[in-house]
This record gives structure tokens, sequence and C-alpha cells, in this order.
């Protein structure tokens, strides 16, 4: 674990109450946000199991709590900051950090796909917010396995960038973004010395059939 990360406890929830949370969040508002959530943890767990640094019980943890923000939804690119301030008030701090920065591989809200569904005050204050954030390896790798899950379950980076790019649309910084979101998997299957697909649970086998 890398010093200075935090155990579970106060800035993180243990699984049975992080499983809690998601499950009242999908009372309020239901959708495929739920299981895309799931296999985000999962992703995030098993690529952990083999990063030399990282905690899979954390890593999955985080993964479940980091869409918590669509609790409520509908809404769009409002359920960052809505999952951070959720999570803030819990006592939270480490899972409301990820639900602030897993869209923001580049940490610009002008990064964002589709228009801003809150209030302009509230977009400049998600702009402060990730201007004091540096990305650390646990927001990274939250980052790219936000990109390996569909609500149906695994996917490429590829199918992932087209999906969003279908709800959201696209502006003149989605390219950047789109190679910054390559490069992630590129750091991951170097630190683990394996192609990250391959730890996906059935992932590949799928591929095959």
């Amino acid at each position: 674990m890398e010093p200075g990360l935090t155990l579970l406890g106060a800035a993180l929830p243990s699984r049975e109450v992080a499983e809690q949370l998601l499950l009242d969040a999908e009372a309020l508002n239901p959708g495929g946000w739920v299981p895309h959530s799931r296999y985000v943890a999962l992703a995030a767990r098993s690529i952990a199991e083999h990063h030399p640094t990282l905690d899979p019980q954390r890593m999955h943890t985080l993964g479940l709590l980091h869409d918590i923000g669509r609790r409520t939804g509908p809404n769009k690119d409002r359920h960052i900051l809505d999952g951070y301030d959720f999570l803030t008030t819990l006592g939270y701090e480490d899972a409301a950090r990820i639900a602030l920065t897993h869209s923001f591989v580049i940490p610009d809200v002008a990064t964002l796909q589709g228009a801003w569904d809150g209030t302009p005050d509230e977009l400049t204050r998600l702009g402060n917010l990730l201007a004091a954030v540096t990305l650390s390896e646990e927001d990274r790798l939250l980052q790219l396995c936000d990109m390996l899950a569909l609500p149906d379950g695994f996917c490429t980076i590829q199918e992932r960038i087209l999906d969003v790019a279908l709800r959201y649309t696209v502006n003149g910084r989605t390219p950047e973004k789109w190679r910054a979101k390559l490069a992630l998997k590129a750091h991951f299957d170097q630190v683990c010395g394996v192609n990250i697909y391959r730890l996906l649970p059935g992932f590949v086998e799928r591929l095959l059939a």
C-alpha cells in the first residue's frame, strides 16, 4: 500500500456500508449506473490484486461508490458534485475524492462532454475543487475502471468511449481526453506486467467467443 493511504475506516466506509449506500441510492434512482458501479468495483479489485501498491479491498469499495451522486438523478455530470458532497457530508473523504475525480483523467471541467446540468456557480465550484487535486494512483485506477464497465459487463476502452460520446456528445477537448484514457491503460499494463483486459473475470473469453 502506498505510504499515507488511509485504511478502511473513517475516511472510507466498510464494503458492507458501501453496498448499503449503493442499494439506498438505487431505490432513489434505479438504472444501469448501479450494475456499472459493481463492475467498476470488480475491475478495480481485480487489477489492484496485481498492482504493487494498491489495496484490492479498498479499491473495490471506492469503485462501488464512485457514481453514488447518481442517487439524485436522473442526472448527467452533476452527479460528480452531488457524489462528492454526499460522501463528504458522511465523513468519507477518500470516497468523496474518487466521486470528484473519476470523470477527469484530465482534471479540467472544460473536458466535460455535453452541457453541464447544474448551475454556473456549481460548475465554478467543481472547477475549483479539481484545481486543488493532484491525481493519485487510486484516482487513476478508478478513472481507468470507469472506462472498462458497461451495465451489462466489462468492455474495451474503445467501446466505452463510444458509449459516452453517444450519450454526452463530444467537444474540442475530447480527442485529448481519449488519448489520456488510452495512456492510462498503457500505464497499468506496464505497472501490473500484464494486459489488464486479462485481469477482468471472464472478459477475454467473451472477446474470443
